[in-house]
């Protein structure tokens, strides 16, 4: 024999075809297991992946990765500083913004944030230009008066292009007739959606020198400066660096604090996503342990022959650690195998069973992400294929022990 004894015969036993079909029964499940485990964990992971990767695209489409505020003026001479924001490395772009929450009105009414912005910085900081669904963001012309809405508002106010909506401000000027609120009327000029139910039922945008005019602040100024970061990750401290080298006090916020808690909840899911779906390897691993355990009861007397033939204890161990792992070997490659290609083909997939079985799983009326977005990792599909190889490798330590401390002479009394 060229082989390791103990491989040798944990691939024969393997390979043997058993009198006791249960026991080969057993194996086939148990490695069916572990390939439907590690295929259904890596698709369902990549899903949720996809899921997360889409959400993160179309929120942070219309929110910045940071923003700076100053806290007690509005921000005077701000190409000045736009143009040394810029000129980092770690700043893609920036841009000029003034926001507040305001009562906007027309057919119907809705409390939305109205974002004050300039169109030839706004496209490189969001994705508002390239989501627009009518008109044009360059409609919004300092003196004009123009507003864009998301198209969840439009609907909410039951207004089209052309029709005129009254956008009051909470904030007061005095008259003869007392404190009234700051208000204008604006004319639609554009509708976007960005497929994000917050954004787009609660967002509209004017020009920032129309903004500035509504809410009477200082000609040329603005409310603060939008960032668009190279590194996400890195929003908070890049901002901070940048606020610390400009002169008065500032507020600085990132993502994570607009809509961290949204991540953080999707993130969650699939923690627990992934704990649920490691059962089904669990218990596969399980049926390993069965299956070793009726194999060594069945091959007591070729254990003893083994041991009086001079064979270890060690030699004994390996022997059926071999026959479990390669079970576990087999079916984590076939999983990693069926859940690559299913991860990749999921678009396809997905709509082949709604043809098929006549249902829509994603309803367009009802979920704004139609699609089954995949986005498969190698780190995940590593991770989980070590698990599932380990899982398999320790389910056979107890019936590899167990035979290895048989005795011979008890095992062929009455053979």
């Amino acid at each position: 024999m060229y082989k390791p004894l103990s491989a040798y015969i944990g691939l024969r036993y393997l390979r043997a075809k058993r009198q006791n079909h249960f026991i080969s029964f057993i194996s086939l499940t148990s490695m069916l297991g572990i390939a439907l485990g590690v295929t259904t964990l890596i698709t369902v992971i990549s899903v949720m992946n996809g899921f997360e990767k889409e959400l993160r695209a179309r929120i942070l489409g219309a929110i910045s990765h940071a923003t700076i505020q100053p806290l007690d003026r509005p921000l005077d001479e701000w190409r000045e500083v736009i143009e040394q924001v810029n000129a980092r490395g770690d700043v893609i772009a920036s841009a000029p913004y003034i926001e507040v929450g305001a009562w906007l009105q027309s057919n119907g009414s809705s409390a939305a944030l109205v974002r004050g912005v300039d169109p030839d910085y706004e496209s490189s900081v969001s994705d508002v230009a390239t989501s627009m669904v009518s008109g044009d963001l360059t409609e919004l012309r300092s003196g004009e008066y123009g507003i864009v809405l998301g198209i969840g508002l439009a609907m909410r106010l039951r207004v089209g292009l052309g029709e005129k909506v009254t956008v009051i401000a909470p904030r007061l000027k005095a008259s003869p007739l007392g404190a009234s609120p700051l208000m204008r009327r604006f004319t639609v000029v554009g509708m976007f959606e960005f497929g994000e139910h917050e954004n787009d039922t609660g967002l509209a945008m004017i020009n920032i020198g129309d903004a500035a005019r509504l809410l009477r602040m200082p000609e040329d100024s603005i409310g603060g400066i939008r960032l668009k970061l190279e590194d996400l990750d890195s929003a908070w401290r890049v901002a901070r660096e940048i606020s610390s080298e400009m002169d008065g006090a500032y507020r600085v916020r990132d993502w994570t604090q607009e809509r961290g808690n949204l991540f953080q909840a999707v993130r969650t899911e699939k923690t627990v996503m992934w704990v649920i779906l490691s059962l089904i390897i669990a218990v596969a691993a399980f049926n390993i342990i069965s299956m070793l355990v009726m194999v060594v009861t069945d091959k007591q007397s070729d254990i003893a022959i083994l041991k009086t033939m001079g064979a270890h204890s060690g030699t004994i161990l390996r022997v059926f650690v071999v026959q479990g792992s390669l079970i576990g070997v087999i079916g984590t490659a076939l999983g990693v195998v069926g859940g690559i290609l299913l991860a990749q083909n999921i678009a396809t997939v997905v709509p082949f069973l709604e043809r098929l079985f006549g249902f829509a799983l994603f309803p367009a009326d009802i979920y704004y992400i139609t699609e089954l977005p995949s986005d498969l990792r190698r780190s995940d599909v590593f991770a989980f294929a070590m698990m599932s190889l380990v899982m398999s490798l320790i389910s056979t330590l107890y019936p590899a022990w167990r035979a290895s401390r048989t005795d011979p002479a008890e095992a062929l009394r009455y053979e």
